[in-house]
């Protein structure tokens, strides 16, 4: 029998921001959960339109604080703001006992995190990080296949995410305008926070290891002064794994050019975003191989990645979704008191172990040496 769909509700979200209607389409697509009520946006029109397009008619507020108090009804609240607005929404809901969906990156610095963990802990609170591009089912049979050993000892990997959007011109030859909170760099500059947490997140997942100690550099190519926006990284791994990392805002030509490649001594496994539904596979005897969703899988030809028959390929949304099929079943287990190990990818301890990567590379771009990266 199919569980109740979770009843939510949405802080930040409008129909105005760049992730809003992304979430609503994702946790909506597999039944799961249904959005009763929110605090989409601080203006009040746009939170008024939010509301009618999402279908919420009666339970829109003004003030985030307000939903939270008032909605004893709610399963779980998806906090879609900023970055920096992150911590006190999630220490308040944590202390109403509201289980949280949250926008990466979770805060701004690893102090604030380690709070937050402290916080969770205090309440036996659930907290899970949507971290998406995991959710694309060749990135999980990538997973699979280095569980099972197909690709033999990771001896490297190479990993990216250019993208254009600061160095490009707009129609009629406009300058971009992002939004202004991502053209202030904080003591992580942004763009960590934006691409950089994948990155990372895409080599835990996919092959476990922690990262030990980094060197890094970071510039400034695009149309914002002094905001970093192209950043290359060395990052040494457990089993003495280096890891290279390169992510930009300046890269012409690239609109999303998420990429990882990792490199075993039996063979080297390759995932693109802009072709989701293949796996590349380069063996010791010099034997390419193409892995696609449709053909013999370990995970990825599982009922529940397969909406529709191969061939007609999933996307961005469908993968979002997959972490929303998970979270709705960690936050039943959670509701139940019933152990899970589905969220642990997703929860605190990762993201911290995330922010505490990204310090280090920014402490690296100023000795110009390696930096140890800090677990505690």
């Amino acid at each position: 029998m199919k569980n109740r769909k979770l009843k939510v509700g949405f802080i930040g979200g409008g129909i105005n921001s760049a992730v809003g209607y992304a979430h609503y389409c994702a946790s909506h697509l597999d039944g799961n959960f249904e959005l009763i009520a929110g605090a989409f946006s601080r203006n009040s029109e746009i939170n008024k339109q939010s509301a009618e397009q999402y279908g919420v008619r009666d339970a829109v507020y003004d003030d985030w604080q307000e939903l939270i108090k008032y909605r004893s009804d709610l399963d779980a609240v998806i906090i879609l703001t900023p970055t920096p607005a992150h911590q006190k929404m999630l220490e308040q809901c944590l202390s109403y006992d509201l289980p949280v969906i949250c926008e990466k990156a979770v805060t701004t610095n690893s102090d604030s995190c380690r709070q937050l963990i402290k916080q969770q802990k205090k309440y036996n609170g659930f907290v899970n990080v949507t971290y998406n591009y995991s959710g694309y089912p060749m990135v999980r049979e990538l997973k699979a296949l280095i569980n099972k050993g197909e690709i033999g000892d990771i001896s490297h990997i190479q990993v990216e995410m250019p993208q254009e959007g600061f160095a490009r011109l707009l129609k009629g030859g406009h300058k971009p305008c992002p939004q202004s909170w991502r053209t202030i760099d904080q003591s992580i500059p942004t763009i960590y926070l934006d691409l950089a947490v994948h990155l990372h997140h895409l080599v835990h997942y996919t092959t476990g290891l922690k990262p030990l100690s980094t060197i890094a550099q970071q510039n400034s190519y695009g149309w914002f002064d002094d905001i970093v926006d192209d950043v290359s990284a060395m990052v040494e791994y457990e089993k003495q794994v280096k890891c290279q990392y390169w992510f930009s805002k300046s890269s012409l030509g690239h609109r999303n050019g998420l990429r990882i490649k990792i490199y075993g001594k039996k063979s080297a496994v390759e995932w693109i975003q802009t072709d989701p539904e293949r796996l590349k596979l380069d063996h010791i005897n010099g034997r390419s191989e193409i892995l696609e969703r449709g053909s013999d899988c370990l995970v990825a030809e599982e009922l529940r990645y397969n909406r529709f028959k191969a061939g007609h390929p999933s996307g961005f949304i469908e993968a979002f979704a997959n972490l929303y099929s998970d979270f709705a079943h960690s936050i039943t287990n959670h509701q139940t008191n019933q152990n899970t190990s589905i969220n642990l990818d997703y929860g605190l301890d990762i993201s911290l172990q995330g922010l505490n990567l990204l310090e280090s590379m920014v402490k690296s771009n100023t000795s110009k040496h390696w930096e140890q990266i800090n677990h505690g």
